[in-house]
């Protein structure tokens, strides 16, 4: 199937490693050109050069998302390299957790501010660019927990649910300029991040991470934890030509996980 995106310009928040690196590989080996985007400078370099040596081409902005003036220099950056935006995959942001009886204001503050709120940043500093093609693609990637609190999770429940509704919200005031905006509800990934996070558990029990993944996939229908790949073939669908009519939704890769419709 084409998926029609090559030539497109694509923007990639939280792209050095994860889902966000696996969304790049995978739009960049659809022919799209991309502009990836996150704090460690050594890592968006790396990725640069993997795609721009074998798949296609690559553009790299270092920046902060929790400010608007950095979010606008990487939108300005890729329109000023490749001539305007497309696509946008948000993918910034990782939030810490804490049980609720002893949470901080100010955790939930610094989950807000990097994921919720650079997500609404970038998404409204690329329409005005999707809007002079009349067409466009924003792909939000936000955890299950936006759906599913518990007493540990409220910063990234938080902040995953406002992602949520501003999907949603951003997808009805766009829609009919040919911008499609979306989300994509991973649970546990086999990522970096997945690792630091089960880290505590694997000191605390002494068990092997591998060990500990595996046992966690095999809790969920699925059997196993999602790869950052399979995530990444979602977000190129639903950044591309075939996806036509999704709009607003969520799409929630879970392994099966998930019981309830919110």
């Amino acid at each position: 199937m084409n998926l029609g995106l090559k030539g497109k310009r694509a923007i990639i928040t939280g792209a050095s490693r994860g889902i966000g690196k696996a969304c790049a590989l995978a739009l960049a080996a659809e022919g799209a050109e991309v502009c990836i985007t996150a704090r460690n400078q050594k890592l968006l370099a790396e990725i640069q050069n993997d795609i721009n040596s074998s798949l296609g081409k690559c553009i790299f902005v270092v920046a902060d998302l929790t400010e608007i003036s950095e979010c606008k220099k990487v939108v300005d950056y890729c329109n000023n390299n490749y001539g305007g935006i497309d696509i946008l995959i948000n993918v910034a942001g990782a939030a810490g957790g804490g049980d609720i009886l002893d949470l901080s204001a100010e955790s939930i503050t610094d989950a807000l501010s990097l994921k919720s709120y650079g997500y609404l940043r970038m998404s409204q500093l690329v329409v005005p660019y999707m809007k002079k093609n009349h067409w466009g693609r924003v792909v939000n990637i936000a955890g299950a927990a936006g759906v599913s609190p518990n007493r540990a999770n409220i910063p990234t429940s938080v902040a995953n649910a406002m992602v949520l509704n501003t999907t949603r919200a951003l997808s009805d005031a766009v829609s009919k300029d040919g911008i499609l905006v979306n989300v994509i509800c991973p649970g546990i990934t086999n990522t970096e991040r997945a690792r630091d996070i089960q880290k505590v558990r694997v000191d605390k029990e002494g068990v092997n991470i591998e060990e500990l993944l595996i046992q966690l996939g095999e809790s969920l229908p699925a059997g196993r934890i999602a790869e950052p790949d399979e995530i990444a073939n979602v977000a190129c669908f639903l950044s591309s030509e075939v996806c036509s009519y999704v709009f607003g939704s969520s799409i929630y890769m879970d392994g099966g996980s998930r019981r309830s419709t919110p």
